[in-house]
């Protein structure tokens, strides 16, 4: 299955969205990478297990799911994550990509590929359509609920220098 989605961060248009800095931001989507907690319910613990110019491997426990991620870091323009197959969870693809159409209008394309199949409507069950739907949106709530705390966290300092 592909899921993209993609959220808007800054809004010139809109003078009740306390805009972001792209470093803010891009702070806040590291801190996603590291302190995976503060995003996701669920997560026991969190290990770093090699870091890199430019990439990390990370072990989360997730109640007794074991996720292995390899994360490739493009310096406040996209995180992107492997994740690998294993016994328990049948791996997939993540990424978050800053987008700046215009000077100072921020996004975040949010693009997902797993191994769940998107089938032809004549191939779809109801239940095959359902649980794809409930995934997607189990995604763009995640992503929203990361953004709304991304800019909590600047609103109080946490992402400045």
């Amino acid at each position: 299955m592909h899921y993209e989605h993609l959220i808007q961060i800054n809004d010139p248009n809109d003078p009740l969205l306390t805009p972001l800095s792209r470093t803010q931001l891009w702070r806040g989507l590291l801190r996603r990478v590291e302190q995976p907690q503060e995003f996701l319910v669920g997560v026991v613990t969190v290990k770093i297990l090699e870091r890199g110019e430019g990439w990390l491997k990370r072990e989360m426990l997730l109640g007794n799911l074991t996720v292995v991620d390899h994360i490739t870091l493009d310096i406040e323009q996209r995180v992107h994550f492997d994740t690998a197959p294993s016994e328990q969870h049948q791996g997939g693809s993540f990424t978050m990509q800053i987008e700046e159409p215009t000077p100072d209008s921020l996004f975040i394309r949010f693009s997902y590929r797993t191994p769940l199949h998107e089938h032809r409507p004549e191939d779809t069950t109801a239940d095959d359509a359902y649980f794809s739907d409930y995934v997607k949106t189990a995604y763009r709530d995640t992503d929203i609920d990361a953004v709304s705390w991304i800019r909590e966290l600047a609103e109080t300092g946490e992402l400045e220098d």
